[in-house]
């Protein structure tokens, strides 16, 4: 055996079973380890960050590690953008990045790098493999940091390494390491300053805390201690949809934000962090909460989020049954009519959404009436880019849709981010992989336009305008969908993409629709 198949046999006993891939010559004798193992689903991405962003994806819906095969340091740099965002989102991605031998490093070849130094950027942890006995225990280390919490793991792997002979043990399972108990002292705390601010308190959920089992916790305590629920601006994965507790999204606009909170004395935070604009504007504060409100957290990333807030519940002495406000049923017969735009697009996607559906949105400026119309459409899973590093939608409903090939998964992305990795969609036809990409072509980055405003410049010129506007020339998306095996038509009136949009649900496979507005 090699050390390549250790590796593999290694990630396999641990139920890591499918590998993201953009391989080169450092990697051959992993790729020809991973042909080996028939029970690992090795999946071709044309582009490091469509690898990247599909194990974003496949880890927001498994809640467990994917493996990444990456080319040497240029391969992870053309990554990071997708990892950026898999670590803002706190999941699970295991990175395995091929280089060379160690004898021929000192030779300073072309592809030589500084692979730690690339991978610290986007890692909470990262390891060279020294040898091919090292191999088993670095791997094991890399499948524990990538769940300790969850996080991105990035292991060095040379050439000499994964070629060279090494005896070993029948790989064992690891027990996967348990959140982080609950602490008392902080739900007591909590719950003091609950009953101490009766209307003035909210609660923001991430991670576990907003899975439906756990905002049917969080609804209990809201609804007997008159509290509000929040979830974050750029959420990694809710439940939502109607018959669910519903969260109010923080606005990414900043002075809709202030305004949401400015009546909350207390922030209590559930495994997200404090939230705080996107950036620095003129003027404006860069907390989004107003001075003088006491920030408290409940639980942490990687605690037990579940446990936590029923334990909350219990201190606040709280009866599970109590009646709860719930997401009102969203009207499938909604039907707007003419010209298509934005709202009509989020109206018609929310009222039509299949039960249990996945949603990717990356819609950016285009979708932001969506999350509102989704509480009362079908119960599904919403997702998001989290780390504002564009470019992840086609990824991420990539992955989302190889880690739950039962479900339909649904892309909201905007144009502009579309094409930075539009090589995605390639994956997806080739995996046949059931997903409906809906492109708002707006033919902008909409959103520097609106951030042009923010930062107080109101007059845009001609360069300006050749920096923000993509219309010369015109992309056409159905013709580029269809170079890369995926069927798609265009829309421009809203007649049209509701018939796209119902023929796209009946059907199985990728799907694309340019929504012209």
């Amino acid at each position: 055996m090699n050390g390549a198949d250790s590796l593999c046999d290694t990630l396999l006993a641990n139920d890591v079973s499918v590998c993201f891939a953009n391989p080169g010559t450092s990697e051959m004798h992993f790729v020809a380890a991973l042909d080996r193992k028939p029970e690992m689903r090795c999946i071709l991405g044309l582009s490091e960050g469509v690898v990247t962003g599909a194990a974003d994806g496949y880890a927001r819906m498994t809640d467990r590690p994917a493996a990444t095969l990456l080319h040497t340091g240029p391969g992870l740099a053309n990554g990071l953008a997708n990892l950026h965002n898999a670590r803002r989102a706190r999941i699970p991605v295991i990175n395995i990045v091929g280089d060379h031998a160690s004898y021929h490093l000192p030779l300073d070849a072309p592809l030589t790098s500084d692979i730690e130094g690339l991978a610290g950027t986007m890692s909470n942890w990262v390891h060279r493999i020294s040898s091919p006995e090292d191999i088993v225990g670095a791997t094991e280390a890399a499948y524990r940091a990538s769940l300790s919490p969850p996080g991105v793991a990035t292991l060095i792997l040379p050439a000499d390494a994964a070629w060279g002979d090494v005896e070993v043990d029948q790989p064992i399972r690891l027990p996967r390491p348990e959140p982080h108990a609950v602490n008392m002292d902080s739900v007591r705390g909590v719950a003091d300053a609950i009953r101490d601010a009766p209307g003035e308190v909210g609660i923001l959920l991430s991670g576990a805390a907003a899975r439906a089992d756990s905002l049917e916790i969080a609804g209990a305590i809201a609804a007997a201690r008159d509290v509000r629920l929040f979830c974050e601006m750029q959420l990694p994965r809710v439940e939502r949809g109607r018959g669910r507790v519903a969260l109010t999204r923080i606005p990414y606009p900043i002075d809709a934000a202030l305004d949401l909170l400015a009546d909350i004395d207390v922030l209590v935070l559930a495994g997200a962090p404090e939230p705080v604009a996107f950036f620095a504007y003129p003027g404006k504060p860069g907390r989004l909460v107003r001075k003088g409100c006491k920030v408290l957290t409940l639980a942490r990333h990687g605690e037990d989020l579940k446990g936590a807030l029923e334990a909350l519940r219990d201190e606040l002495d709280v009866r599970q049954s109590l009646p709860q406000s719930r997401s009102p049923v969203l009207s499938d017969d909604i039907v707007p009519f003419g010209h298509l735009t934005e709202d009509a697009i989020a109206v018609m996607v929310a009222a039509r959404l299949p039960d249990n559906a996945i949603v990717c949105d990356e819609g950016v400026t285009s979708a932001r009436r969506f999350f509102e119309l989704s509480s009362g459409a079908a119960p599904h899973d919403y997702l998001m880019n989290t780390g504002g590093s564009i470019g992840c939608g086609i990824p991420l409903a990539t992955g989302a849709a190889v880690a739950c090939p039962d479900r339909k998964v649904i892309n909201l992305q905007a144009d502009g981010s579309g094409m930075y990795t539009v090589q995605g969609l390639w994956t997806q036809a080739r995996e046949n992989l059931d997903v409906i990409t809906i492109i708002f072509a707006n033919r902008a980055y909409a959103v520097l336009h609106a951030e042009m405003r923010n930062v107080g410049v109101n007059g845009i010129g001609e360069n300006a305008r050749r920096m923000m506007n993509l219309d010369h020339p015109a992309w056409d998306w159905v013709s580029i969908a269809k170079g890369m095996g995926v069927d798609a038509a265009g829309a421009h009136s809203c007649e049209q993409f509701a018939d796209l949009f119902e023929s796209a649900l009946r059907r199985r496979g990728p799907f694309l629709i340019e929504a012209i507005i």
